[in-house]
């Protein structure tokens, strides 16, 4: 499998000094990783999963300079246009950057029938967040009720936070 470490390079360089944002790409990065692996995800599949892990919040730095948020819905509408070029940088095919950009163009919107990598992206990011916020034990086993599907990322949220 090809490496995603250039990309982890490159998006340590994109948040700078913003080190609880590496800390978080990185995380989700290593959850998605560890779901991806356990779903039995093809080599490619994972590949395109973890870069989308990596750069899924890449939105943020525009859309707090041009909305002064860091909302969900800015993230999705601003992180393709500023992984896009980063990606095509780093030598990705067009279908692999298209894929990434949608994966990072929906990471917040929930309910969606987006395939394996959308869903693991979904679990793996929840599965920080709610440590990083920090959610409720409620709002962490509702959040598993609505949004898990995968049986890797259950056991992670059942182990991590209500076993």
């Amino acid at each position: 499998m090809r490496s995603t470490e250039p990309l982890a390079r490159a998006m340590t360089r994109w948040f700078g000094r913003d080190a609880a944002r590496v800390q978080h790409f990185l995380k989700v990065w290593a959850f998605a990783r560890m779901i991806g692996r356990r779903e039995g995800m093809e080599e490619e599949q994972l590949f395109v999963l973890e870069s989308a892990a990596l750069a899924h919040d890449i939105g943020i730095k525009t859309a707090e300079a041009r909305y002064h948020s860091c909302a969900g819905h800015y993230q999705e509408e601003l992180g393709p246009e500023d992984a896009r070029p980063m990606l095509e940088e780093l030598g990705y095919t067009p279908e692999e950057t298209e894929r990434i950009c949608w994966l990072i163009g929906h990471h917040h919107t929930y309910g969606l029938d987006g395939g394996l990598d959308y869903q693991i992206l979904l679990e793996a990011d929840f599965l920080v967040n709610a440590y990083e916020e920090p959610f409720s034990r409620e709002a962490i086993a509702a959040g598993g009720e609505r949004f898990f599907r995968t049986q890797a990322g259950l056991e992670l949220l059942h182990t991590l936070y209500l076993d």
